[in-house]
């Protein structure tokens, strides 16, 4: 899974919270191990963070490749600073001063826990 974390965008489908039909978005993430992070500008008033909070499935793609994927908030304030240098670092948020740029600095972050396996029922053809 690692050898994915240098592509630039990912596609999180989540379960719309009024339709329940899918919702597909194009993001910007950070990867470390089985996490992806995410960050969003638009903080917990975002459709897709909306979606995650009431059902925190989703699945990934990432590539040519799609994951299971389940969805939450970073509490711990170690995980999140780290989250937001890692993605701050991957897209050259940084000040001048090398300080993060207000985006890395107070987008909420929200941590994906995906499978290390491709899903399936999931897998399509789609260009990356």
């Amino acid at each position: 899974m690692n050898d994915l974390a240098h592509k630039e965008y990912c596609y999180l489908t989540t379960t719309g919270r009024v339709t329940g039909k899918p919702h597909e978005i194009e993001i910007w993430f950070g990867m470390r191990g089985g996490a992806l992070y995410l960050l969003s500008g638009g903080g917990n008033k975002s459709d897709w963070v909306k979606n995650l909070a009431k059902n925190p499935n989703a699945t990934v793609r990432i590539g040519k490749r799609t994951f299971n994927a389940t969805g939450r908030l970073v509490q711990p304030a170690e995980e999140e600073a780290s989250a937001r240098t890692l993605l701050a670092d991957k897209y050259n948020e940084r000040e001048s001063d090398g300080s993060l740029s207000e985006w890395a600095r107070t987008a909420l972050v929200v941590r994906l826990d995906i499978s290390s396996t491709p899903s399936d029922s999931t897998i399509n053809n789609k260009p990356a």
